[in-house]
């Protein structure tokens, strides 16, 4: 399980950073990507990665501001002309109105899609529990900016136990069926009379990973909500330390505020995104300085670079 980050930017473009986008690789998992945001340019991060257009089944969309929907028609479309893979079906969560953009969108440029889009939209009154498969499941609340905007918690179920291979050949149980009944939890008895207990074998359950991305945000509450106990919180860096006033005034966070939600949810790790074109290089380092008094273990991602959850 990964993350890459094809767009870390906030508002517009810069020579460094493209818009918001990022990619939750779950290709062991599950084989699929999911998306998070689609900012302009992010078919042409994705042509820069390993990442197959096809292989992603899901987009999630924080909120309608363009830096983080202007992409997904040409996405959409580029993902049309995949001709020679088996085109596969697209399921788009996201704010009322996500479904009127790109329908309109397409209508107007002409594009026919040879796959269907399954439109899951929400708003205020419809926050929760947004997906849910027999391995992941997926939260959605309201966080604070300057229009209808959410966080997403994305919790994968817990893991089956593994199966001590080389303890049970040395009990004497052969390799074959009984191995397989052993894994499900089954006590079995072999030929000799020797009773094998299933618990003695397999350990117990692990724990799924838990990721928090938010879209743009002030500190609120709900950020710490959806970051509790995360594996990986991704929060935006807009702006900061000093910069609370205007960071409020325009909906977003600073660095300290994002590093306090980490705190303060008990997350293990905080990636810091969304960054103003404004900060240069020595800038971000900075950032990373001052958000690492708060919370240790932080960092501040850049264009295609991936984490491992």
């Amino acid at each position: 399980m990964d993350i890459q980050f094809l767009g870390t930017g906030a508002g517009q473009p810069s020579k460094g950073r493209n818009v918001s986008s990022l990619a939750l690789k779950l290709l062991d998992e599950i084989n699929e990507v999911w998306l998070f945001d689609c900012g302009e340019g992010t078919q042409n991060r994705i042509l820069e990665t390993s990442i197959r257009p096809r292989k992603i089944s899901k987009i999630f969309i924080t909120h309608l501001h363009g830096d983080h929907i202007f992409g997904l028609p040409g996405f959409l479309s580029s993902r049309a002309f995949q001709a020679s893979e088996e085109q596969k079906d697209i399921d788009i969560y996201g704010p009322v109105g996500i479904k009127t953009f790109v329908l309109t969108s397409l209508k107007v440029s002409g594009s026919r899609l040879p796959y269907r889009i399954h439109f899951h939209e929400f708003d205020e009154n419809s926050l929760g529990k947004i997906l849910e498969t027999d391995k992941f499941s997926v939260h959605a609340e309201a966080l604070d900016h300057t229009i209808f905007c959410v966080g997403y918690r994305i919790m994968q179920k817990d893991l089956e136990g593994t199966l001590d291979a080389a303890k049970l050949k040395e009990a004497g149980v052969p390799f074959g069926p009984l191995f397989g009944k052993i894994k499900n939890g089954q006590d079995v008895v072999l030929e000799d009379g020797t009773q094998i207990k299933a618990a003695d074998f397999v350990s117990p359950p692990r724990p799924g990973k838990i990721i928090t991305i938010l879209g743009d945000t002030r500190k609120t509450t709900a950020s710490v909500r959806l970051g509790v106990n995360a594996d990986i919180l991704v929060h935006e860096s807009t702006y900061g330390r000093g910069d609370e006033k205007i960071a409020r005034r325009h909906g977003h966070s600073t660095n300290i505020q994002a590093a306090e939600v980490a705190r303060e949810a008990g997350a293990k790790r905080l990636l810091l995104n969304h960054i103003s074109p404004r900060f240069l290089s020595r800038d971000v380092s900075q950032l990373k300085r001052d958000a690492a008094a708060i919370f240790e273990r932080v960092h501040v991602v850049k264009d295609l670079e991936e984490v491992e959850i």
